[in-house]
Order: C-alpha cells, then structure tokens, then sequence
C-alpha cells in the first residue's frame, strides 16, 4: 500500500487525489471533495486502503487535540490578480 503523502492540520500546503476525490490540508481542517468509486477489484481495494489511512490519521490528530466545541472558519482572503 502507498503511504500517505498528507499530514493532517500540520500546513497549508498538502493535497493529493484518489481517483477523482481531492483531499486538501490546511491548519484548521481537511478538505475532501469529488468523487470516488470503491470498486470490488484490486484498484478499489487500493483507493479504499489510501482513503482510510487518510482518515485515520486525521481522526488520530484530533484525538490528541483539545478541540474547542466548534471553530469559526474565516474566508479566504481574495488578492489582486498579479497576471491582470
């Protein structure tokens, strides 16, 4: 199996794909979004063993954090476009 290339809250600058699924890290949370067939052959095993290493190390990092009972994300700060 392939390790993970993510570590879970620790920057802002990870992201990988499985299949069509994108997970993004940031300091404050793990962005997953897209789409991902599990399928029952060897390729969906594969896809299925990346996406719960992912997840338990993530579940891993929270556990160890004292978590507040809900955080408020800030928005993205919008910037010039510096190729306009």
């Amino acid at each position: 199996m392939k390790k993970t290339e993510l570590h879970p809250f620790a920057n802002e600058s990870e992201s990988l794909q499985i299949g069509e699924l994108t997970v993004e890290n940031r300091t404050d949370r793990v962005s997953i979004y897209g789409s991902l067939d599990l399928t029952l052959d060897r390729p969906g095993l594969e896809h299925a063993r990346r996406l719960k290493a992912i997840l338990d190390l993530t579940v891993a990092e929270m556990e160890k954090a004292v978590l507040p009972d809900k955080i408020t994300l800030t928005a993205p700060e919008t910037v010039k476009n510096p190729f306009a």
